[in-house]
């Protein structure tokens, strides 16, 4: 993250010890962002470890709180994108919406408790009135590559 800002976004994911990475380059026929006037909507995003996509589905061979860490990597991935395609995230005015898709077996039911580790980020790293944000998670039979985890984002700028 190489930002001059003095938004309180930065100082907030330094105290967390949050390095931002690089933006990610798309493994299929997509784009990692659009703009479309004062919105950005972000790509899906998979929960990755160690460099790698953490693969694991809920109820079967990964636990809620395992899914939990995995959707807060995610939101840090997700932050590095945003980063990339607005410069300075102090430009965010609102996280819209956020959709989860949780890698998990018929009888899993704490999606919601997994996509929380996204969402909590969020609200502490931007605060609960940009942070706070509407949201839907799905349990889905699979992810591509196995990830037990993918999540997409749609944000609203602060008009140029």
């Amino acid at each position: 993250m190489s930002s001059t800002s003095t938004s309180p976004v930065y100082a907030k994911l330094q105290s967390l010890g949050i390095e931002l990475p690089p933006l990610a380059v798309p493994v299929a026929a997509y784009v990692p962002f659009v703009r479309s006037g004062n919105q950005i909507f972000i790509s899906g995003h998979l929960a990755k470890k160690d460099g790698k996509v953490w693969v694991g589905q809920l109820g079967r061979d990964t636990d809620t709180a395992t899914g939990k860490a995995a959707a807060r990597a995610i939101a840090i991935d997700l932050m590095g994108t945003l980063h990339a395609a607005t410069g300075d995230l102090g430009k965010i005015k609102r996280i819209v919406k956020l959709m989860s898709l949780v890698n998990s077996t018929s009888d899993f039911n704490e999606q919601h408790l997994v996509t929380n580790g996204a969402s909590e980020l969020f609200a502490e790293v931007f605060g609960p009135e940009v942070g706070a944000h509407a949201r839907s998670a799905f349990g889905v039979a699979q992810i591509p590559m196995g990830a037990c985890v993918e999540i997409d984002l749609i944000v609203e700028l602060v008009a140029d």
